[in-house]
């Protein structure tokens, strides 16, 4: 180890040392109010956001057959309104700029809303009214579960989701563990008012709930709010249902006769529709809080973690798996270890499972090496700052541990167990826990490949000609009616701009320091995307990138990989149509190593053999799967019919054009597109520029290449003159996704702010739009429906999608059809408008607060070629958005009669009077 390295561990290990707890659980206060409310709170003034979060302690483990799924569906109807106030909840938040949503899990329920500072207490008002005064009615609830079923059935469309819960079933039988979160349709469907109201009223009660509060905000003023606002709320009238166990019990993770719940060893095969052959196994482990999980998870790190790993190694690179994962699920009452594998595609199941526990059984009787232990803990010690930086996961993780294992700063015992772990631990955890007599294992046969081309529908035409001028769905003065008092001025979260500097080789980097954690957050881009395919050759730029950290000049594929996992830091490259997104992150300590690995892969790549031929696998695997994906199929068939053969957007990876591209391909093309001139560095974190720019000027200035970069010409493509419909079937599907829209506008385009704010009011939210309250709140007919313009450099698309029943989707693209005229003739009212103005700056606030959204934000005003100040003026040009440019933006970019409706799943006939 040169001295270099040996400087930057050392300080590596002294920030593992002393800001792990700093950036999570130190400096929170926990206050329990008379009613039993619990409180975290947690002051972080790094931005002016705030997160406000509220967990019950109720999930799917307080269920039982015939009931499965009853917490997941009171939790879609807690945004259903409440007696004080009768409107749909999302609309609020939407107006307070806030970004808002909720989960059910095993163990809990949570709310979660991140705003700007000064919306605390509006958010804090709405979360206790809905604590309280919950509007659960028969009519509500009927539409909901519509929406929950097509939810459902969306999860059905995955095999794999269907084969772990197969498993997860089997392992076990006699305790909820083994049902799924979401419930049954069966379940589903029989739910009435009564039973909701009766869970709401057992279990949303202030004695079960944990309210969290991190961000920038005064504790003492904070807590005053939280005892008037929440302290009035009385504590519900509950039955004893065993949910409540004694804290000694949790913080031990004593599970008692847990064990007893689990199956025997057992097998199964789902012989089902689908595209690849696929493998779940389950072990059953204890308790959160039992103090063989620290080693549990290290265990898991060794085998599953990274290109090093044991398995990964037994089973991808050997060639018999594409793809491979694993997981310690750590929950209340018990827990399991994962691992989900899939199969090549031309490799049996059974060779997978014997090489695999020959794998496991090998761990077990010698153990694992110092090197190996080493590594694990710092991928897990440094898992815990990466991905804990921003203020919502701070809360996450603050609420999880309360409500999981009864003790918000759970995390620092966790730590401190993890760096304990001994190589004897992993061995006697693996001996304990991974023996075959106790897993459960699940083989996914398909019954049917799918072929290359899903569907032989050929795109069919209507023409539209009814007039979709009555029943207007604008939204009246509702949510300002019910919105609580908010002062709604704005605090801009950064007002530093980035530094800048080009390299005379013309590679471009931008700095922001950020001294709020120590971290670094790296983001690139390449102008080497998918849009410079040829046509016989396509998926070569996306082999290129996925290759790059494969092997260079000097180090191989595991050195590199090695160097990475041993600090716990990462970097991954991502192929779209207009370039390839550089992902990067580390400790700040390791900035200089993940800048060397970077420059090394992007300059000295080699593409070996080996790696390359494993890589085009994985990638016939993955097509595979695209092509049994509703969601993609419809994506791939929308995008292909809306532009033509000779247009770059048009090519997509076959199986044909897979198999062609030669290695001589892969290094020409990296020879051709990968040089200084087109590449954009944007980094974010603790560091000081000056050394920085020094880091990259010593890495990257030398480079040099000869020439001019490829440029491409984009052709024009109009608006289709009619509609064009087109409908893949793909077998075996319960949902079917439909995408739908036309061509769009450029980032450039000076009205790309208006059409920001027409799709907020269209159907930038699918609970608070107007596609949201028609066609999921009122009709019930989705689960989501989202519009967008995807503005890029070249190229522009709007687009609306949705899944749905097949007997519900002529219905719904009826409605959404009628919306989309509706606006475009009426425009929107200036209720829509400001309150749509008001959550594109809130969100922008916040997201600026993330540092990975942060540093793609600077990166992508810098590939569009925007004004450096467009960081600082976004909002000003948001707020300047008038009535008149969005409603001319909804009379040019949106289009009725003119689009193309996919609809990808099963089988559903286009109406031929479409209206």
């Amino acid at each position: 180890m040169n001295v270099e390295s040996t400087k930057v561990n050392n300080r590596n290990e002294n920030i593992l040392k002393t800001t792990q707890r700093n950036l999570v659980t130190d400096k929170v206060r926990k206050t329990v109010l008379e009613n039993g409310l619990t409180i975290l709170t947690k002051e972080v003034h790094s931005a002016p956001v705030v997160t406000v979060q509220v967990w019950y302690k109720v999930g799917s483990r307080n269920e039982e057959p015939g009931v499965n799924g009853i917490a997941h569906q009171l939790e879609h109807m807690m945004f259903k309104g409440t007696k004080n106030r009768p409107i749909q909840f999302g609309r609020l938040f939407s107006a307070l700029g806030s970004d808002s949503n909720a989960f059910t899990s095993y163990d809990q329920t949570a709310y979660y809303n991140t705003a700007e500072r000064d919306k605390l207490n509006a958010l804090l008002e709405l979360e206790a009214d809905r604590m309280e005064n919950a509007l659960i009615d028969a009519e509500q609830l009927a539409n909901e579960k519509r929406v929950v079923i097509s939810e459902l059935q969306g999860y059905e469309n995955d095999p794999e989701y269907r084969l772990s819960q197969a498993v997860l079933r089997a392992v076990f039988p006699k305790h909820p563990y083994g049902l799924p979160i979401g419930g049954t349709k069966a379940d589903v469907e029989k739910f009435q008012v009564q039973q909701l109201q009766k869970y709401y009223q057992e279990f949303y009660s202030p004695d079960n709930a944990i309210l969290v509060i991190v961000g920038d905000f005064d504790t003492a003023k904070t807590l005053t709010a939280v005892k008037e606002i929440f302290g009035k709320i009385q504590k519900k009238d509950r039955q004893d249902t065993g949910n409540q166990e004694d804290t000694e019990t949790l913080r031990h993770g004593d599970t008692g006769n847990m064990f007893d719940n689990f199956s025997a060893s057992s097998s199964l095969v789902l012989r089902e529709p689908g595209a690849n052959a696929l493998l779940y196994t389950v072990y059953p482990l204890p308790a959160a809080n039992h103090p063989d999980v620290p080693a549990l998870d290290v265990m898991d790190y060794i085998l599953t973690e990274g290109r090093n790993s044991r398995l990964y190694q037994a089973l991808v690179e050997s060639g018999l798996a594409t793809d491979l994962t694993g997981y310690v699920t750590s929950l209340r009452e018990g827990g399991w270890y994962e691992l989900s594998v899939t199969a090549a595609s031309d490799r049996g199941l059974k060779k997978i499972d014997s090489v695999m526990q020959k794998a496991i059984a090998h761990l077990a009787q010698t153990g694992v090496t110092k090197a190996e232990l080493n590594r694990a803990q710092a991928q897990l010690e440094a898992n815990v700052i990466l991905e804990n930086r921003d203020i919502t996961s701070q809360a996450m993780l603050l609420g999880n541990n309360e409500t999981t294992t009864g003790d918000y700063s759970y995390t620092d015992s966790y730590l401190a167990a993890i760096r304990e772990v001994t190589v004897q631990d992993v061995q006697r955890v693996a001996n304990k826990y991974l023996q075959q007599k106790a897993r459960t294992i699940g083989f996914f046969e398909p019954s049917r490949i799918q072929a290359e081309n899903n569907s032989n529908a050929k795109p069919s035409s209507t023409q539209a000609s009814e007039n979709f001028s009555s029943g207007s769905t604008k939204l009246s003065g509702e949510v300002a009616k019910y919105l609580p008092v908010v002062d709604v001025t704005t605090t801009p979260v950064t007002s530093t701009l980035p530094q800048q500097f080009t390299l005379p080789n013309n590679l471009r980097v931008l700095l922001l320091p950020d001294r709020s954690t120590p971290t670094v957050t790296l983001s690139g881009n390449i102008k080497a995307g998918a849009e410079f395919d040829p046509a016989d050759k396509a998926g070569l730029a996306s082999l290129v990138a996925e290759n790059l950290m494969n092997g260079t000049k000097i180090r191989d594929v595991h050195t590199l990989a090695n160097i990475l996992d041993e600090r716990g830091a990462s970097l991954d490259f991502d192929t779209y149509r207009e370039g390839v997104e550089i992902e990067g992150k580390s400790l700040a300590g390791d900035l200089p190593i993940l800048l060397q690995i970077l420059g090394d892969v992007v300059k000295n790549a080699t593409f070996p053999a080996k790696e390359l031929e494993l890589s085009r696998h994985q990638a016939l695997t993955d097509l595979k799967q695209e092509l049994d994906d509703p969601a993609e199929v419809a994506q791939r068939t929308f995008i292909q019919t809306l532009y033509p053969q000779n247009h770059p957007l048009h090519s997509f990876p076959t199986q044909k054009s897979l198999r062609q591209i030669r290695r001589q391909d892969v290094i020409d093309f990296k020879e051709k597109h990968y040089r200084p001139d087109t590449i954009v560095l944007t980094l974010v974190g603790d560091f000081a520029p000056d050394q920085v720019r020094s880091l990259i000027t010593a890495e990257f200035g030398t480079w040099q290449v000869s020439g001019e970069a490829p440029k491409l010409q984009y052709p024009t493509v109009k608006t289709p003159d009619k509609i064009i419909r087109v409908n893949p079937v793909l077998p075996g599907k319960t949902q079917v996704v439909t995408v739908l829209g036309n061509t769009g506008i450029k980032r450039q385009d000076p009205r790309y702010y208006a059409a920001l704010i027409l799709n907020q009011i269209l159907g930038g939210d699918t609970l608070s739009s107007r596609l949201g309250t028609e066609i999921r709140d009122r009709q019930g007919l989705t689960y989501g429906i989202y519009s967008s313009f995807q503005a890029g450099k070249n190229l522009g698309m709007f687009l609306i999608e949705m899944q749905t029943a097949p007997e519900d989707t002529n219905r719904a693209i009826d409605s959404t059809r009628k919306l989309i005229a509706e606006i475009h003739q009426q425009g929107v009212s200036v209720e829509e408008l400001e309150t749509a103005k008001r959550n594109a700056i809130g969100n922008y606030n916040v997201s600026l607060a993330n540092p990975e959204d942060l540093s793609s934000r600077i990166l992508m005003n810098e590939v569009y070629g925007l004004d450096k100040e467009e960081l600082r003026s976004f909002t000003s040009k948001i707020a300047a958005v008038t009535l008149e440019q969005v409603s001319r933006a909804a009379r040019e970019l949106l289009h009725p009669d003119k689009i193309v409706v996919v609809t990808a799943g099963s089988s559903v006939t286009a109406k031929k009077n479409i209206r």
